[in-house]
């Protein structure tokens, strides 16, 4: 596959890809073949390879979830197991996908040991700019992997509700600040 096509594929500018390949620091093997193509291993950029580490990372936002937790981390680990690849730090915690201050998911991204996070879904890893996230790994020759995509629209309903929880709780104080964002949502359902 051509280097062009591959930073397509891959969500990455063609510009930023060739500027990788020139400084040695894309993520995948690549050769160039003439004056004006470039080739990337299509395999060795199919997942992870073996030899580098990867990070698991799991979440739930409430306690009464941790059986979640324990799923999350248990199919996370064998996908790793099963794909060969060598786990170098599972971290996983019960916080809000909203709250930036994750000491466990930013202890994971830190480490210069993780090649690749792994997460069961986007949301896991933060209800916002995820995208942000998986951009700053790849300027560092590092990826996130996403074992189920999900559906777009139940996670852009969840995000909605996250924001006006958050809102509604800023403006009225915890306690009901979820039970007023699902009203909002209905009355705004209603109104369409």
């Amino acid at each position: 596959m051509n280097l062009k096509e591959w930073a397509i594929a891959n969500g990455v500018h063609p510009h930023t890809a060739y500027r990788w390949f020139r400084e040695g620091t894309l993520p995948v093997p690549a050769e160039r073949v003439g004056p004006r193509t470039i080739l990337v291993n299509v395999k060795a950029n199919s997942a992870p390879s073996a030899a580098s580490g990867v990070g698991l990372y799991a979440r739930v936002s409430s306690h009464d979830k941790k059986d979640d937790l324990e799923r999350q981390i248990s199919r996370l680990s064998r996908w790793a197991a099963e794909a060969g690849h060598r786990v170098v730090r599972i971290e996983a915690e019960i916080a809000s996908g909203m709250s930036a201050g994750r000491t466990k998911a930013r202890r994971l991204l830190a480490d210069p040991a993780v090649m690749a996070v792994v997460v069961e879904r986007k949301d896991r890893l933060g209800r916002m700019n995820v995208e942000l996230v998986e951009a700053a790994l790849s300027a560092a020759g590092r990826r996130l992997v996403v074992l189920d995509e999900g559906d777009v629209d139940d996670d852009l309903v969840q995000d909605i509700e996250d924001v006006l929880t958050s809102f509604c709780g800023r403006l009225y104080g915890g306690g009901s600040a979820k039970s007023r964002a699902r009203r909002a949502l209905e009355a705004a359902a209603d109104d369409d």
